[in-house]
This record gives structure tokens, sequence and C-alpha cells, in this order.
């Protein structure tokens, strides 16, 4: 059996729906961030999550060196939100309203919820490392998420 082009496994994984969320860290001074859609609960005592980053970027790389993050489950109404933190090349957090998150991070003003934590683990699966965090703080409003499916933004239904 032969493996999938690239487009075609992208195309067959696109019909699962995800939420999205940013994950963000302060590194060297500097705030930096991006749009995640791998994303889920791994344990509930102690409380972690994990996260999947994409290894060939610019951000992520940068990023893990660093022990702390926060991350940021958006609400339906920040499509915009998502698209500029998954934008190379720009400075994401001018389009972006932030708050300092109690470990220093960057949390992102509107979201559904927030936690921060410290990164335990990580591992690397192809062109992307998958990331063990335990949460320290969690915090959250009611609201819509965000979701991507097909390769496009939609409501929740």
């Amino acid at each position: 059996m032969n493996k999938p082009s690239i487009d075609a496994y992208r195309d067959a994984v696109s019909n699962f729906p995800t939420g999205l969320v940013v994950v963000t860290a302060h590194v060297e001074g500097e705030p930096l961030g991006f749009t995640c859609q791998t994303f889920g609960s791994l344990s509930l005592e102690p409380p972690r999550v994990l996260f999947a980053a994409g290894n060939q970027g610019t951000t992520w790389p940068k990023m893990k060196t660093i022990t702390s993050v926060a991350i940021s489950i958006l609400a339906d109404n920040q499509e915009q939100v998502a698209r500029s933190m998954a934008t190379s090349g720009k400075q994401k957090f001018e389009e972006v309203e932030t708050i300092e998150g109690e470990n220093g991070a960057p949390l992102i003003v509107g979201a559904l919820a927030h936690l921060e934590g410290q990164i335990e683990r990580i591992e690397n699966y192809g062109d992307h490392d998958v990331v063990s965090v335990e949460v320290t703080r969690a915090s959250f409003v009611s609201g819509s998420p965000l979701i991507y499916a097909q390769r496009s933004y939609r409501l929740p239904q």
C-alpha cells in the first residue's frame, strides 16, 4: 500500500473539526506565539494538556527553549486573532490585544479560556513536536469556541 500524498492526507484529516488555541511565551523579553489546532487535555491529576507545534517554522524553535507557556482557547469571534498569530514574518502582537499572565506569558484578550503552565516534555514526531504542559493556572468565561474544519474557520452549529 502506498502512502497518501501530502495533499490527500491533509484533505482527509481536515474533516476532523478542531478548536483553535494560541500558544504564547516571553523569550528574551520578546512575546512569541502561534496558532495551534492540535491541542487537548491530557490528564486531570495533575492537570496536563498537550499541543503539537511545527518544528519547521520560525516561532516554535525559538520558544522550545523556555519552560513557561500560556495557552488561550479562542472564542468564535476571534478568527482574525487566529489568522494573525498563524502568519509568519510579521509583528503578530501589534494586531492582537494581550495581557500578561501570572507566569509572564501573554494571554489573548477575549479568549474563552487561559491556561498557564510549565513545559514538562517535548517529543519529536516528524515535522512536529508534541509538547506536554503541566497546568498551574486556569481561567475561563462562557461562550462558543472558534472551530476549524475542512481548511476553513467555522462557527459551532
